[in-house]
């Protein structure tokens, strides 16, 4: 799988993603479904992890959806994720359908912008 490290992101198809709210598992599947798909600032074997001290996590990559590496396997969450996304509105529609692949997505909110968007989805198991 290629990352940032392999060759540099499109800078007009770059989606910053935010999960926060949900266990390190479902992080995990939600931020492996993404590299499955696309390209990633993160490397392939970065996975969440909780911080220590009870604190809430947030965990973050940007994905350059404009090449697909691959459709993700359907994921298994143990509860509903949000997830954030933000960037130029077809590259997050892209990264939307790339999640789709894995889990049940439900556009819960969006806020636009000239030339961005930011989407919050709602990821389910399908």
């Amino acid at each position: 799988m290629s990352t940032a490290q392999d060759q540099p992101l499109d800078p007009s198809a770059q989606v910053a993603v935010v999960l926060d709210g949900c266990d390190q598992e479902d992080a995990r599947a939600v931020l492996a479904a993404l590299q499955a798909s696309f390209p990633s600032d993160r490397a392939e074997d970065d996975r969440p992890e909780e911080t220590e001290g009870g604190h809430p996590t947030v965990w973050t990559a940007t994905f350059d959806v404009s090449r697909t590496l691959g459709l993700a396997d359907p994921g298994r969450l143990s509860a509903p994720v949000t997830v954030t996304a933000q960037g130029g509105y077809r590259a997050v529609d892209r990264l939307r359908e790339g999640l789709a692949e894995a889990f049940a997505v439900r556009v819960v909110g969006t806020a636009a912008g000239d030339q961005e968007q930011e989407a919050k989805l709602r990821l389910d198991n399908q």
